[in-house]
Protein backbone atom coordinates (compact mmCIF):
# COMPACT_ATOMS: atom_id res chain seq x y z
CA UNK A 1 0.00 0.00 0.00
CA UNK A 2 1.08 3.58 -0.93
CA UNK A 3 0.98 6.23 1.89
CA UNK A 4 0.00 9.96 0.72
CA UNK A 5 2.92 11.10 1.32
CA UNK A 6 4.01 8.82 -1.67
CA UNK A 7 1.18 11.02 -3.96
CA UNK A 8 2.41 13.55 -6.27
CA UNK A 9 -0.69 14.26 -8.83
CA UNK A 10 0.53 15.71 -11.85
CA UNK A 11 -2.27 18.60 -10.99
CA UNK A 12 -2.33 21.43 -8.72
CA UNK A 13 -5.25 22.87 -6.20
CA UNK A 14 -4.70 26.61 -5.77
CA UNK A 15 -5.45 27.70 -1.93
CA UNK A 16 -8.19 29.77 -3.08
CA UNK A 17 -9.99 26.45 -4.02
CA UNK A 18 -9.96 25.94 -0.36
CA UNK A 19 -10.84 29.64 0.12
CA UNK A 20 -13.77 29.52 -2.29
CA UNK A 21 -15.46 25.92 -0.21
CA UNK A 22 -15.63 28.19 2.91
CA UNK A 23 -16.50 31.38 1.77
CA UNK A 24 -19.38 28.85 0.22
CA UNK A 25 -20.08 27.25 3.43
CA UNK A 26 -20.54 30.40 5.27
CA UNK A 27 -22.71 32.45 2.69
CA UNK A 28 -19.69 35.03 2.19
CA UNK A 29 -19.64 37.05 -1.24
CA UNK A 30 -16.54 37.27 -2.63
CA UNK A 31 -16.94 41.13 -2.72
CA UNK A 32 -17.26 41.07 1.01
CA UNK A 33 -14.58 38.81 1.46
CA UNK A 34 -11.98 41.23 -0.19
CA UNK A 35 -13.68 44.26 1.62
CA UNK A 36 -12.97 42.26 4.77
CA UNK A 37 -8.97 41.28 3.62
CA UNK A 38 -8.48 44.56 2.40
CA UNK A 39 -7.78 44.02 -1.38
CA UNK A 40 -9.18 45.33 -4.47
CA UNK A 41 -11.03 42.44 -6.80
CA UNK A 42 -8.69 42.34 -9.43
CA UNK A 43 -6.39 40.74 -6.21
CA UNK A 44 -8.69 38.57 -5.39
CA UNK A 45 -9.41 37.32 -8.23
CA UNK A 46 -5.63 36.53 -8.43
CA UNK A 47 -4.90 35.30 -4.71
CA UNK A 48 -8.29 32.75 -6.10
CA UNK A 49 -6.30 31.60 -8.79
CA UNK A 50 -3.63 30.80 -7.52
CA UNK A 51 -1.41 33.31 -9.09
CA UNK A 52 -0.69 35.84 -6.18
CA UNK A 53 1.11 34.22 -3.16
CA UNK A 54 0.16 34.48 0.42
CA UNK A 55 2.68 36.31 2.07
CA UNK A 56 2.09 36.41 5.76
CA UNK A 57 0.66 38.76 6.42
CA UNK A 58 -2.22 37.87 4.20
CA UNK A 59 -2.08 34.55 5.82
CA UNK A 60 -2.78 36.12 9.33
CA UNK A 61 -6.03 38.27 7.93
CA UNK A 62 -6.90 34.81 6.68
CA UNK A 63 -6.77 33.06 9.64
CA UNK A 64 -8.68 36.05 11.34
CA UNK A 65 -11.56 36.05 8.62
CA UNK A 66 -12.10 32.15 7.64
CA UNK A 67 -9.95 30.51 10.38
CA UNK A 68 -7.19 27.82 10.68
CA UNK A 69 -3.46 29.47 11.61
CA UNK A 70 -1.23 31.12 9.74
CA UNK A 71 1.43 28.11 9.42
CA UNK A 72 -2.05 26.43 7.56
CA UNK A 73 -2.21 29.13 5.34
CA UNK A 74 1.53 29.38 4.14
CA UNK A 75 1.73 25.70 4.11
CA UNK A 76 -0.95 24.99 1.86
CA UNK A 77 0.76 28.15 -0.57
CA UNK A 78 3.94 26.39 -0.40
CA UNK A 79 2.42 22.92 -1.65
CA UNK A 80 0.48 24.39 -3.94
CA UNK A 81 3.74 25.73 -5.54
CA UNK A 82 5.49 22.36 -4.83
CA UNK A 83 2.66 21.16 -7.12
CA UNK A 84 2.94 23.48 -10.03
CA UNK A 85 6.57 23.02 -10.31
CA UNK A 86 6.02 18.95 -10.18
CA UNK A 87 3.57 19.28 -12.65
CA UNK A 88 5.53 21.13 -15.02
CA UNK A 89 8.39 18.46 -15.07
CA UNK A 90 6.10 15.83 -15.24
CA UNK A 91 4.34 17.85 -18.67
CA UNK A 92 7.99 18.75 -20.07
CA UNK A 93 9.11 15.32 -19.13
CA UNK A 94 5.78 13.84 -21.22
CA UNK A 95 6.36 15.80 -24.58
CA UNK A 96 9.92 14.85 -24.41
CA UNK A 97 9.17 11.34 -24.70
CA UNK A 98 6.74 11.56 -27.68
CA UNK A 99 8.15 12.29 -31.28
CA UNK A 100 6.64 16.04 -31.66
CA UNK A 101 8.76 16.60 -34.58
CA UNK A 102 7.59 13.27 -36.94
CA UNK A 103 3.72 14.48 -35.14
CA UNK A 104 4.19 17.83 -36.58
CA UNK A 105 5.01 17.00 -40.20
CA UNK A 106 3.07 13.93 -40.24
CA UNK A 107 -0.13 16.81 -39.73
CA UNK A 108 -1.32 14.98 -36.88
CA UNK A 109 -0.98 18.46 -34.44
CA UNK A 110 -0.76 21.55 -34.85
CA UNK A 111 2.53 23.37 -34.97
CA UNK A 112 2.84 24.97 -32.19
CA UNK A 113 5.78 26.79 -30.10
CA UNK A 114 4.28 27.75 -26.56
CA UNK A 115 4.66 24.58 -23.80
CA UNK A 116 1.57 25.25 -22.69
CA UNK A 117 -0.53 25.17 -25.79
CA UNK A 118 1.57 22.10 -26.93
CA UNK A 119 0.80 20.68 -23.74
CA UNK A 120 -3.11 21.15 -24.78
CA UNK A 121 -2.69 20.04 -27.97
CA UNK A 122 -0.46 16.81 -27.49
CA UNK A 123 -3.62 16.08 -24.82
CA UNK A 124 -6.33 16.47 -27.58
CA UNK A 125 -4.40 14.51 -29.66
CA UNK A 126 -4.92 11.57 -27.25
CA UNK A 127 -8.40 12.40 -26.16
CA UNK A 128 -7.19 12.76 -22.28
CA UNK A 129 -7.50 15.14 -20.05
CA UNK A 130 -3.59 15.21 -18.36
CA UNK A 131 -0.64 13.24 -18.53
CA UNK A 132 -1.57 11.13 -15.35
CA UNK A 133 -4.49 10.31 -17.61
CA UNK A 134 -2.58 9.34 -20.77
CA UNK A 135 -0.31 7.11 -18.46
CA UNK A 136 -2.77 5.55 -16.89
CA UNK A 137 -4.40 4.24 -20.47
CA UNK A 138 -0.72 3.32 -21.91
CA UNK A 139 0.99 1.85 -18.55
CA UNK A 140 0.66 -1.53 -19.75
CA UNK A 141 1.10 -0.94 -23.39
CA UNK A 142 4.08 -3.30 -23.35
CA UNK A 143 2.06 -6.00 -20.85
CA UNK A 144 -0.81 -6.16 -23.09
CA UNK A 145 0.51 -6.30 -26.31
CA UNK A 146 2.55 -9.22 -28.42
CA UNK A 147 5.13 -7.20 -29.42
CA UNK A 148 7.99 -8.35 -31.87
CA UNK A 149 10.72 -5.27 -31.73
CA UNK A 150 13.48 -4.81 -34.64
CA UNK A 151 16.90 -4.71 -33.08
CA UNK A 152 17.18 -1.88 -36.22
CA UNK A 153 15.10 0.52 -34.49
CA UNK A 154 15.09 2.22 -30.51
CA UNK A 155 11.65 1.64 -29.49
CA UNK A 156 9.79 3.99 -27.27
CA UNK A 157 6.44 3.81 -25.79
CA UNK A 158 5.34 6.88 -26.23
CA UNK A 159 5.56 7.02 -30.25
CA UNK A 160 4.20 3.50 -30.46
CA UNK A 161 1.06 5.25 -28.42
CA UNK A 162 1.42 7.85 -30.54
CA UNK A 163 1.25 6.00 -33.81
CA UNK A 164 -1.58 3.56 -32.50
CA UNK A 165 -3.79 6.74 -31.51
CA UNK A 166 -3.27 7.76 -35.08
CA UNK A 167 -3.97 4.74 -36.50
CA UNK A 168 -7.42 4.80 -33.93
CA UNK A 169 -8.37 8.69 -35.44
CA UNK A 170 -7.85 7.21 -38.66
CA UNK A 171 -10.39 4.52 -38.36
CA UNK A 172 -13.06 6.50 -37.14
CA UNK A 173 -13.96 7.84 -40.44
CA UNK A 174 -13.99 4.88 -42.00
CA UNK A 175 -17.40 3.43 -42.35
CA UNK A 176 -17.73 0.02 -42.08
CA UNK A 177 -20.03 -2.88 -41.97
CA UNK A 178 -20.48 -5.25 -38.91
CA UNK A 179 -17.36 -7.73 -38.31
CA UNK A 180 -18.14 -11.32 -40.32
CA UNK A 181 -15.10 -13.44 -39.97
CA UNK A 182 -16.82 -15.13 -42.71
CA UNK A 183 -16.96 -12.66 -45.39
CA UNK A 184 -13.29 -11.79 -44.52
CA UNK A 185 -12.15 -14.85 -45.19
CA UNK A 186 -13.97 -14.95 -48.45
CA UNK A 187 -12.45 -11.59 -49.53
CA UNK A 188 -8.50 -12.41 -48.82
CA UNK A 189 -8.40 -14.02 -52.63
CA UNK A 190 -9.22 -10.81 -54.12
CA UNK A 191 -6.94 -8.82 -51.30
CA UNK A 192 -4.43 -11.13 -52.63
CA UNK A 193 -4.75 -10.03 -56.01
CA UNK A 194 -4.55 -6.34 -55.12
CA UNK A 195 -0.31 -7.52 -54.65
CA UNK A 196 -0.12 -7.14 -58.16
CA UNK A 197 -1.19 -3.54 -58.49
CA UNK A 198 1.65 -1.37 -58.05
CA UNK A 199 0.46 2.07 -56.97
CA UNK A 200 -0.17 2.27 -53.40
CA UNK A 201 -2.84 4.80 -54.27
CA UNK A 202 -4.79 2.36 -56.17
CA UNK A 203 -4.26 -0.52 -53.95
CA UNK A 204 -4.43 0.94 -50.41
CA UNK A 205 -8.07 2.11 -50.79
CA UNK A 206 -9.13 -0.82 -52.64
CA UNK A 207 -7.75 -3.01 -49.63
CA UNK A 208 -9.91 -0.25 -46.99
CA UNK A 209 -13.19 -0.84 -49.28
CA UNK A 210 -12.80 -4.55 -49.48
CA UNK A 211 -12.10 -4.50 -45.60
CA UNK A 212 -14.44 -2.72 -44.64
CA UNK A 213 -16.99 -4.73 -46.26
CA UNK A 214 -16.51 -7.09 -43.22
CA UNK A 215 -15.97 -5.35 -40.67
CA UNK A 216 -12.16 -4.60 -40.34
CA UNK A 217 -11.37 -0.39 -40.95
CA UNK A 218 -7.41 -0.59 -42.42
CA UNK A 219 -5.35 2.23 -41.51
CA UNK A 220 -1.87 2.93 -43.17
CA UNK A 221 -0.37 5.11 -41.04
CA UNK A 222 3.78 6.16 -41.20
CA UNK A 223 5.33 4.87 -38.05
CA UNK A 224 7.51 8.18 -36.06
CA UNK A 225 10.69 7.82 -35.16
CA UNK A 226 11.13 5.61 -31.99
CA UNK A 227 7.98 3.15 -33.26
CA UNK A 228 9.87 0.36 -34.99
CA UNK A 229 5.81 -1.08 -35.22
CA UNK A 230 5.05 -3.20 -38.31
CA UNK A 231 1.48 -3.67 -37.87
CA UNK A 232 -1.66 -3.88 -35.31
CA UNK A 233 -4.70 -5.36 -34.53
CA UNK A 234 -7.63 -4.84 -32.39
CA UNK A 235 -11.08 -4.75 -31.81
CA UNK A 236 -12.55 -1.40 -31.73
CA UNK A 237 -16.04 -2.43 -30.59
CA UNK A 238 -17.34 -6.05 -31.00
CA UNK A 239 -18.61 -4.87 -34.58
CA UNK A 240 -15.32 -2.89 -35.55
CA UNK A 241 -11.77 -3.99 -35.72
CA UNK A 242 -8.72 -2.18 -36.92
CA UNK A 243 -5.82 -3.13 -38.84
CA UNK A 244 -3.05 -0.83 -38.72
CA UNK A 245 0.10 -0.83 -41.05
CA UNK A 246 2.98 0.96 -41.32
CA UNK A 247 4.81 0.33 -44.41
CA UNK A 248 7.89 0.85 -42.42
CA UNK A 249 10.16 -1.16 -44.66
CA UNK A 250 8.36 0.37 -48.09
CA UNK A 251 8.63 -2.98 -50.09
CA UNK A 252 5.64 -4.83 -51.36
CA UNK A 253 6.97 -8.55 -49.71
CA UNK A 254 7.11 -6.94 -46.11
CA UNK A 255 3.91 -4.82 -46.67
CA UNK A 256 1.60 -7.35 -47.81
CA UNK A 257 3.11 -10.17 -45.32
CA UNK A 258 2.36 -7.70 -42.69
CA UNK A 259 -0.94 -6.96 -43.89
CA UNK A 260 -1.51 -11.04 -44.29
CA UNK A 261 -0.05 -11.77 -40.67
CA UNK A 262 -2.35 -9.14 -39.11
CA UNK A 263 -5.62 -10.62 -40.31
CA UNK A 264 -4.28 -13.73 -39.38
CA UNK A 265 -4.63 -12.13 -35.88
CA UNK A 266 -7.89 -11.18 -36.34
CA UNK A 267 -9.08 -14.52 -37.90
CA UNK A 268 -7.11 -16.63 -35.19
CA UNK A 269 -7.00 -14.65 -32.10
CA UNK A 270 -9.50 -11.80 -33.03
CA UNK A 271 -11.08 -10.63 -30.18
CA UNK A 272 -8.77 -12.38 -27.62
CA UNK A 273 -6.03 -9.41 -27.41
CA UNK A 274 -4.20 -6.56 -29.16
CA UNK A 275 -1.13 -7.35 -31.28
CA UNK A 276 1.78 -5.03 -31.92
CA UNK A 277 4.40 -6.41 -34.50
CA UNK A 278 8.04 -5.18 -35.64
CA UNK A 279 9.32 -7.64 -38.46
CA UNK A 280 11.75 -9.40 -36.81
CA UNK A 281 11.71 -13.02 -34.93
CA UNK A 282 8.02 -14.13 -33.85
CA UNK A 283 6.85 -14.46 -30.14
CA UNK A 284 5.29 -17.00 -29.05
CA UNK A 285 2.86 -19.63 -30.47
CA UNK A 286 0.56 -17.07 -32.11
CA UNK A 287 2.98 -15.25 -33.33
CA UNK A 288 4.03 -18.14 -35.04
CA UNK A 289 0.24 -19.03 -36.56
CA UNK A 290 -0.11 -15.49 -37.67
CA UNK A 291 3.15 -16.17 -39.74
CA UNK A 292 2.14 -19.30 -41.13
CA UNK A 293 -1.69 -17.89 -42.12
CA UNK A 294 0.45 -15.08 -44.12
CA UNK A 295 2.35 -17.41 -45.97
CA UNK A 296 -0.17 -20.18 -47.10
CA UNK A 297 -2.98 -16.90 -48.11
CA UNK A 298 0.12 -15.46 -49.98
CA UNK A 299 0.94 -19.19 -51.44
CA UNK A 300 -1.41 -21.28 -50.80
CA UNK A 301 -0.51 -25.17 -50.15
CA UNK A 302 -0.75 -26.81 -53.90
CA UNK A 303 1.92 -24.07 -55.12
CA UNK A 304 4.24 -25.03 -51.83
CA UNK A 305 6.43 -27.78 -53.85
CA UNK A 306 6.30 -25.87 -56.87
CA UNK A 307 7.91 -22.69 -54.47
CA UNK A 308 10.43 -24.96 -52.84
CA UNK A 309 11.79 -26.44 -56.36
CA UNK A 310 11.68 -23.38 -58.06
CA UNK A 311 15.16 -22.22 -60.04
CA UNK A 312 16.32 -18.77 -58.39
CA UNK A 313 16.25 -16.99 -61.84
CA UNK A 314 13.99 -13.69 -62.31
CA UNK A 315 12.53 -14.93 -65.19
CA UNK A 316 10.96 -18.14 -63.53
CA UNK A 317 10.01 -16.20 -60.46
CA UNK A 318 8.16 -13.79 -62.47
CA UNK A 319 6.65 -16.56 -64.16
CA UNK A 320 5.47 -18.50 -61.31
CA UNK A 321 3.94 -15.30 -59.25
CA UNK A 322 1.67 -15.03 -62.53
CA UNK A 323 0.51 -18.62 -61.42
CA UNK A 324 -0.13 -17.91 -58.08
CA UNK A 325 -1.60 -14.69 -59.01
CA UNK A 326 0.66 -12.69 -56.49
CA UNK A 327 4.11 -10.08 -57.18
CA UNK A 328 7.11 -11.25 -58.20
CA UNK A 329 8.10 -9.27 -55.13
CA UNK A 330 6.08 -11.20 -52.65
CA UNK A 331 7.41 -15.05 -54.31
CA UNK A 332 10.59 -13.39 -53.30
CA UNK A 333 9.99 -12.14 -50.11
CA UNK A 334 8.51 -15.98 -49.19
CA UNK A 335 11.99 -17.89 -50.56
CA UNK A 336 13.68 -15.85 -48.28
CA UNK A 337 11.68 -16.40 -45.68
CA UNK A 338 12.62 -20.18 -45.85
CA UNK A 339 15.72 -19.43 -46.65
CA UNK A 340 15.96 -20.40 -50.46
CA UNK A 341 17.47 -17.40 -51.24
CA UNK A 342 19.73 -14.82 -49.38
CA UNK A 343 18.06 -11.79 -48.56
CA UNK A 344 19.91 -9.71 -51.18
CA UNK A 345 19.13 -12.05 -53.69
CA UNK A 346 16.50 -10.98 -56.55
CA UNK A 347 15.18 -7.79 -54.25
CA UNK A 348 15.09 -6.22 -57.62
CA UNK A 349 12.06 -8.32 -58.62
CA UNK A 350 10.52 -6.33 -55.51
CA UNK A 351 8.62 -2.82 -55.82
CA UNK A 352 9.56 0.19 -53.86
CA UNK A 353 7.72 2.63 -52.74
CA UNK A 354 8.10 6.32 -50.92
CA UNK A 355 6.27 8.11 -48.25
CA UNK A 356 5.01 11.78 -49.94
CA UNK A 357 5.37 14.33 -47.66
Amino acid sequence: MHSAQNFHPDWASPPGATIADILHERGMSVAQFGERLGLTPEQVAELLQGRAHITIGIARRLGHILGASVEFWMSRDFQYREDISRSHTVEAQWLSELPLGDMTRFGWIKPIRQSSAKLKECLRFFGVPSVSAWRQTYQGLEKMVVFRKSRSFDSRPAAVAAWLRQGEIEAESISCRSWNSKRFVESLTSIRSLTRRKDPRYFVPALQRICADSGVAVAVVRAPSGCPASGATRFLSQQKALLLLSFRYLSDDQFWFSFFHEAGHLLLHGENGFFLEGMETANGEQEQEANEFAGRTLVPAEFHASLFSLPTNSEKVIRFAVRVGVSPGVIVGQLQHYKKLHHGQLNTLKRRFTWED
